[in-house]
């Protein structure tokens, strides 16, 4: 397995483990570690859209980053 699979799988594993926490009541969507796992996870597969030049997975995640990314702020600031 390649560099730019690991990257990939450490980015998406990321934003799954926050999904099934989620899912399973163990984070809240309104919990600072559910947003933050998944700024994390969203900024590795934006680098790993880069690297392998997928233009539409880089949109999809550069969105998710910022809405995960602005409640990371909005929590941080409470």
């Amino acid at each position: 397995m390649d560099n730019f699979t690991l990257l990939g799988l450490l980015g998406a594993g990321s934003i799954l483990v926050a999904f099934v926490l989620n899912q399973f009541g163990k984070w809240s969507k309104d919990s600072f570690s559910y947003d933050a796992v998944n700024t994390f996870g969203a900024f590795i597969l934006i680098i790993y859209a880069h690297l392998i030049t997928s233009y539409p997975f880089m949109v999809l995640n550069t969105v998710w980053f910022i809405v995960a990314f602005r409640d990371v702020v909005k929590r941080k600031n409470k």
